[in-house]
């Protein structure tokens, strides 16, 4: 099954929803990475949750990128968002693992830690929009839920699961974002919350076979729901031979310089996706050429 991507909202109340389904891309993610389980889920989340930002962007061509910056064993994790949902990201430490939770979950808020969650939106304006705000709790979710209450202000539920089976690999991913429209009336609210209170986690409906529209008339039960857009998407680098010259030359003279005097040959491997780019000392030479001090 592919992965997609379904926005919908409840017709009768400001209600809309984003929802993902994820294990495809969340598995790539891990083979090219070789995440140990806490790391695959937090990165999984993560990726989950920029998809869906990712397709909430108003300007074809815009990206959005979403930074966790913990103080936990995982380190930093960075995910880029395109428009049309397709996704890519890393992070710090692939090898980490924890303990399970008491409950038998993977301990994604200790492998992240305190610290602050940055989101970046180049919508093709003369800057990006950034916002900041602290951790929750690592957890990526409950994260999320106060950037977009304090950054955007908007009230959003934020729900993520990634399922890891016995082997390692991702049985199940996904996701979703419902948010509240300005206007929107209390008892509309009220039965939200109740619904919310109710569903099963994420992981748990997707194992069971549910499909996206499925949990969508689940989360909005009672609502009159209509289904907007499908999407397929997918893990998708962006880098180029092109792109990690222009990263050479913005280091500098000093440092390019430093690289080619090294070695014969000099190995840049993209972060996103693992592919090595060889450059020969002659080739540094010639990228010197285009290097500011």
């Amino acid at each position: 099954m592919s992965d997609t991507l379904l926005r919908a909202i409840a017709a009768d109340a400001g209600i809309q929803i984003t929802l993902a389904q994820t294990a495809g891309l969340v598995e790539r993610a891990r083979q090219i990475h070789h995440t140990a389980p806490t790391a695959t889920a937090a990165l999984g989340r993560t990726l989950t949750a920029t998809a869906m930002m990712g397709s909430q962007l108003k300007a074809d061509g815009g990206s959005v990128t979403v930074q966790f910056k913990g103080n936990g064993p995982l380190g930093a994790i960075v995910c880029v968002g395109d428009a049309d949902g397709c996704v890519r990201g890393y992070l710090q430490n692939p090898s980490c693992e924890l303990p399970l939770r008491e409950d038998g979950k993977l301990a994604v808020g200790a492998g992240v830690g305190r610290g602050y969650l940055m989101v970046i939106k180049d919508v093709g304006m003369k800057e990006p929009v950034t916002g900041t705000v602290a951790l929750v709790n690592g957890e990526i979710a409950e994260d999320l839920t106060r950037y977009f209450a304090e950054s955007e202000q908007i009230p959003t539920a934020c729900a993520l699961g990634v399922l890891v089976d016995t082997d390692r690999s991702v049985k199940c991913a996904g996701g979703y974002l419902v948010q509240l429209m300005p206007g929107v009336k209390e008892a509309d609210i009220d039965r939200l919350e109740a619904n919310l209170a109710r569903v099963e986690p994420v992981t748990a409906m997707l194992d069971k076979g549910l499909t996206l529209e499925q949990i969508a008339r689940r989360v909005l039960d009672g609502f009159a729901v209509e289904l907007l857009q499908t999407d397929e998407i997918c893990y998708r680098c962006a880098c180029s031979r092109r792109k990690v010259e222009r990263a050479l030359i913005s280091m500098g003279k000093k440092e390019l310089t430093q690289m080619a005097q090294e070695q014969e040959k000099s190995e840049v491997t993209c972060q996103f996706c693992d592919k090595i780019y060889d450059f020969t000392r002659e080739e540094l030479h010639a990228l010197l050429a285009h290097a500011e001090k």
